[in-house]
């Protein structure tokens, strides 16, 4: 499983209230389908709601002293999918 990674200077350009895959998806920040983590590059400078698959302890702690908040997305499944294929392909 590979997380796309989101920094904070990315989410500041969006001007929503709220953060989450569809709206970084329509924005062209995210790939259709990636799990969205944001990390503590750049800075917050306003309050903003943000839904993520994963976040960096330094990126919450930001995203909070702005007065934002962090929701975790759970993800579509709770163990790693089988690999497709046989010992060959899955190198």
């Amino acid at each position: 499983m590979e997380y796309q990674a989101v920094n904070l200077d990315s989410l500041t350009e969006i001007d929503e209230p709220v953060v989450n895959p569809e709206i970084l998806f329509a924005r062209g920040v995210l790939h259709k389908g990636a799990f969205v983590k944001v990390l503590a590059r750049g800075q917050v400078g306003r309050a903003v709601e943000v839904h993520a698959h994963g976040v960096s302890k330094a990126a919450q702690a930001a995203i909070e002293a702005a007065g934002g908040s962090v929701t975790i997305i759970p993800l579509p499944y709770k163990v790693r999918p089988a690999a497709k294929g046989n010992q060959f392909t899955n190198r």
